[in-house]
């Protein structure tokens, strides 16, 4: 039984493209790596603010930040608008210094930074309650917030860091990195979160999220999000990377 020679190339290359794919499954380098390599890698690269004391946990949802009812805290440089119902003249659009403060007429200088919105108009009424106003009402906007911003790495069209809304959500994240590329493993979506006892992360599979079958976690500033590559779609286009490779080859090859 003889081979023509396209035919004996042909086969050659398709024995490469066989290899390829399961250097692809069986590799290291673009496999997602198991919680143990996850959690070090984690430990030692990943960015953002916040607690740093003790290691990282992995849980099965992630609660929101430490002392905040679920609302985002405020920051150094966060711009706010402070709006004194029916007292014009105490209105005030003002920045968190870097120091943590505000300062208002009347009462001077008001710890902002670690609180919520709603926690800082309740101080700042009991100040002015105190000495200035009767029953006042106080109301804070959150113009520019620093703090509300996120780092979304991994298998996304576009990864970097973007600013986020009180109730952003990660389906919403992963829509504001450009959604995810062709290999990405939507089943291993972690997110990072630290807290004033260490950094905790959690596993969200994005289909049963998209499918209703699990919640759409809320994401707060400050969150890391990384999206990692899923071994068998890596070998897939290894494969079809090689098979186009052997079909080019073999019209080269007949070519008299």
């Amino acid at each position: 039984m003889t081979f023509s020679f396209a035919a004996k190339v042909t086969w050659g290359l398709s024995a490469v493209a066989v290899s390829l794919v399961l250097s692809g499954c069986s590799g290291t380098t673009s496999s997602a790596p198991p919680v143990d390599a996850l959690q070090l890698t984690a430990a030692t690269s990943a960015g953002g603010g916040g607690g740093r004391s003790g290691d990282l946990r992995v849980v099965s949802e992630l609660p929101p930040p430490s002392q905040t009812d679920g609302e985002q805290p405020l920051s150094a440089n966060d711009v706010l608008i402070v709006d004194v119902f029916q007292v014009d003249n105490l209105d005030r659009t003002v920045q968190v210094d870097a120091t943590g403060n505000i300062s208002l007429p009347l009462i001077g200088q008001v710890k902002a930074a670690g609180r919520t919105a709603r926690q800082l108009e309740q101080e700042i009424e009991l100040a002015y309650g105190a000495r200035y106003l009767q029953s006042p009402d106080v109301t804070i906007f959150v113009k520019e917030s620093i703090g509300q911003r996120i780092t979304i790495d991994g298998e996304v069209a576009k990864a970097g860091i973007y600013p986020v809304s009180s109730n952003s959500t990660l389906l919403d994240a992963i829509a504001l990195a450009g959604g995810f590329r062709e290999i990405a493993d939507v089943s291993k979506v972690f997110v990072y979160r630290n807290y004033a006892t260490g950094r905790q992360v959690a596993n969200y599979d994005v289909k049963q999220i998209r499918a209703g079958k699990r919640s759409n976690p809320r994401i707060y500033g400050g969150d890391v999000i990384v999206v990692f590559t899923s071994s068998g779609k890596v070998a897939m286009r290894n494969l079809k990377e090689a098979l186009g490779v052997a079909s080019s080859a073999s019209r080269l090859a007949v070519i008299p």
